[in-house]
């Protein structure tokens, strides 16, 4: 009877050890299995965030020109926007080509990541001296622009071929600076802007554009440039034909010379009012050209 018993007992515990390093054992591969899937999920993660960094569409930075403000971007944002691109639409000093690019260096700093870059008007000045030995800057879009060489100014290129009828329709205010010396700077007449400005806008919309303008310093219109990002970075150039201030020879000279992919448009000054989405378009096309 002890001896039953005993084998019993024996028995009953190699059940249990066997048992127990079974249960041992699939601890251990269901560990194993939650580690590898774990893994697996993180990899697949990994891919699908680098993938999406791969595809993720680059920010649109844009730059208006003198005589504007931001909101002579609204319609082109809302159109970026909706078609998936993060935009923005930094202010402008309009007080001299080289302190705004700084400036604008400060907006284009924090941005991380690819950027296309777009100027309007005087506002091509300022981003040519500003995306000049920036990697991220994929694309430089000229929207009814100056693209200046070094040693060019805005004056100058206006009044390289005839057509600009801005002189007559300036409003120049001078003022006094803080160290006694005297400086000007230019609006458009409010009577005159729809006109000059932006004859293909709408009377009561080009009327609160002439309202909020912002001046430019005479100055800046002077300033000679110092660098030209077009000539190391792919360009788009929106040529606007009816153009008062602008002449359309002008804008074809410097989109031809600096080898942009240009597209011509039956349009004033302000296109980018009056045309948001050809301009958006050609923005975009900029993107894709130059996408990763």
């Amino acid at each position: 009877m002890v001896s039953i018993k005993g084998g019993r007992k024996r028995l009953v515990t190699g059940v249990v050890s066997t048992v127990t390093a079974g249960l041992a054992f699939g601890a251990f591969a269901l560990s194993g299995t939650a580690n590898g899937a774990a893994k697996t999920a993180e990899t697949a993660e990994a891919a699908e965030a680098a993938d999406a960094g791969r595809h993720a569409k680059p920010t649109i930075v844009l730059e208006h020109g003198a005589f504007a403000d931001g909101s002579s971007w609204n319609g082109v944002i809302a159109d970026l926007r909706a078609d998936g691109y993060p935009v923005i639409a930094a202010a402008n000093p309009l007080r001299g080509p080289a302190s705004d690019a700084a400036a604008l260096r400060t907006v284009l700093d924090h941005v991380k990541g690819p950027k296309i870059l777009v100027g309007h008007s005087y506002g091509g000045n300022v981003i040519s001296q500003a995306a000049t030995d920036d990697p991220e800057v994929k694309a430089l879009v000229y929207v009814a622009a100056f693209l200046p060489a070094p040693g060019e100014s805005a004056l100058e290129l206006t009044n390289k071929y005839p057509g600009s009828t801005l002189p007559d329709a300036l409003d120049p205010v001078t003022y006094k600076q803080a160290d006694g010396s005297t400086a000007t700077d230019l609006y458009i007449q409010q009577d005159k802007f729809r006109h000059q400005f932006a004859a293909d806008v709408p009377a009561q919309q080009a009327a609160l554009m002439a309202a909020e303008q912002r001046p430019i310093a005479q100055a800046a219109l002077e300033e000679k440039a110092t660098t030209a990002a077009w000539k190391t970075k792919p360009s788009w150039d929106v040529v606007t034909t009816r153009d008062l201030n602008i002449p359309a020879a002008v804008q074809r000279f410097m989109a031809k010379r600096a080898h942009a992919h240009t597209t011509e448009v039956a349009a004033s000054h302000s296109v980018a009012v009056s045309h948001p989405r050809l301009v958006a378009d050609v923005i975009e096309r900029a993107a894709h050209a130059t996408a990763r």
